[in-house]
């Protein structure tokens, strides 16, 4: 997440090129995390394991609304906008949701990265 002297509203986030993303006719988002960590291709390849090359994470309506508006152009600030006319009061408190949901698939799951200026 940004320091504190950056202002999370200005952000620009894109999604990290590690991640292939599946969007369903609904619209919902699924991200595809690779399996590729050395014990799992040694299984799947010399033992025939069936472990799945990718492990799906599949989100909700809010999370997949604002996946498909993280681009490498819009700030967070026009996304919560967008999320707010599309959602209404559902979302509030926005922003604190928005800041909570965007630092936890940056930070830990690492499906997103900041764009540097």
């Amino acid at each position: 997440m940004p320091s504190k002297s950056e202002n999370l509203l200005d952000v620009v986030f894109r999604i990290s090129d590690r991640f292939p993303l599946e969007i369903g006719d609904d619209g919902i988002v699924t991200v595809l995390e690779p399996q590729d960590h050395a014990i799992q291709r040694f299984f799947r390849g010399r033992l025939h394991a069936k472990i799945p090359e990718y492990k799906r994470i599949t989100l909700d309506s809010y999370g997949s609304f604002v996946f498909r508006r993280i681009d490498g152009q819009t700030a967070v600030r026009e996304i919560g906008e967008a999320l707010r006319a599309q959602y209404g009061d559902q979302v509030e408190p926005l922003y604190d949701r928005l800041s909570l949901f965007l630092s936890q698939v940056e930070s830990q799951c690492r499906y997103i990265e900041k764009v540097t200026p």
